[in-house]
């Protein structure tokens, strides 16, 4: 299997376009060509991985967090990460990360997060504005339905919970065949009217190459017309956190037992408690305190993420609570994540989930 398959499999769930500015999620190691006879899926890449790899004979490493974050402007081994970066290439050993772009899917991190603390109804906390595009195509009445299916089925006309969306106008379209052009109506130099319907959908940035390539496919023209603006509209479908209802209330002492027992940690360091029942949870794995305010505003009774600082615990006031419960402990599910995501795709490729653990923190 070539290594670009498995790529774009993940890609199409968690998209390189969601990847915060900072970030450094995609392939970082590898031809996309390259022949992959097997891959093994971690946090973090580490040199016990890469060794563990190596064992298990898997020439690709899928990791949650990209080994190449910051410029490196050398690699002699001077530290871990050249160490891992040098031993993956002599191993031919890809490298491949889903960062910020999983962390921004409603079908990434802070799903299956919600899923494992037993919430209903998710969504997403802090949508993302801007990478939603108005596709207008324009088709003869005879090939109408035929174009408003292809949009659908390329993924285009998805609005929250609801799938083919689109407005259609009636209207007629004027065009004259020039010299060479091959007309599917009209003739060479004539004036030409036909009824045609002006359709109206919504897609993701990303996906709008896609989606005009199966128009094209669709359309019976030789020239297409068709418009593609941007919009400021919130997409629910991406963004950061989420949030979601517990089946039923719990007090916050056994909402934070919940939360120890889920995943697997000895301690968590939390807010004061408020003495309110807990029904509605936001939740962000990794580090989420950015998000304290629009949980608060989602009307969340507790937020839980990886990490917090000491001045963010102040902005509960009483109003929340904040559980901090551990950067690796919040994300750790993203392994079993991944697996799913390539193994529903990919059911008979040798895929392995790492077994070492790479928390780099001890709890005494």
């Amino acid at each position: 299997m070539r290594l670009k398959e498995i790529t774009r499999c993940i890609e199409e769930i968690a998209p390189l376009a969601l990847q915060e500015s900072y970030d450094n999620s995609g392939l970082l190691a590898g031809h996309p060509e390259e022949e992959i006879s097997g891959a093994l899926i971690t946090l973090d890449v580490t040199e016990a991985v890469v060794d563990e790899a190596i064992r298990l004979n898997c020439n690709l490493i899928i990791a949650h967090h990209p080994i190449i974050f910051k410029p490196l402007k050398k690699i002699n081994g001077s530290d871990e990460t050249e160490r891992c970066i040098i031993k993956a290439i002599r191993n031919g050993i890809a490298l491949y990360a889903a960062h910020t772009n999983l962390d921004n899917s409603s079908a990434g991190v802070n799903a299956i997060l919600c899923s494992k603390l037993g919430l209903q109804q998710p969504e997403i906390l802090s949508p993302i504005r801007g990478n939603l595009r108005k596709l207008v195509v324009f088709a003869p009445l005879s090939h109408a339905a035929a174009v408003q299916q292809a949009l659908f089925d390329a993924g285009a006309g998805h609005i929250g919970n609801y799938d083919s969306c689109s407005f259609n106008i009636s209207g007629t379209g004027t065009f004259r065949a020039g010299p060479g052009s091959n007309p599917f109506v009209g003739e060479q130099g004539k004036l030409h009217s036909e009824n045609e319907i002006r359709i109206e959908t919504i897609v993701p940035a990303w996906k709008e190459p896609v989606v005009m390539t199966a128009v094209r496919l669709a359309h019976p023209y030789e020239e297409i017309a068709w418009d593609s603006y941007a919009l400021n509209n919130e997409n629910g479908l991406t963004g950061a956190g989420m949030v979601g209802t517990l089946p039923q209330e719990a007090s916050e002492a056994q909402f934070v037992q919940l939360v120890k027992e889920t995943l697997g940690t000895p301690a968590v360091r939390s807010s004061p408690f408020t003495g309110k029942p807990v029904s509605k949870v936001a939740v962000c794995g990794g580090s989420g305190n950015f998000l304290i305010r629009d949980a608060m505003r989602a009307g969340a009774d507790v937020f839980v993420t990886g990490e917090l600082k000491y001045h963010d615990y102040f902005m509960a006031e009483g109003k929340i609570l904040l559980i901090e419960a551990g950067h690796y402990e919040t994300e750790q599910f993203t392994k079993e994540l991944l697996y799913q995501i390539v193994k529903e795709k990919f059911p008979t490729f040798a895929l392995q989930i790492s077994t070492i653990s790479t928390n780099p923190v001890n709890y005494l």
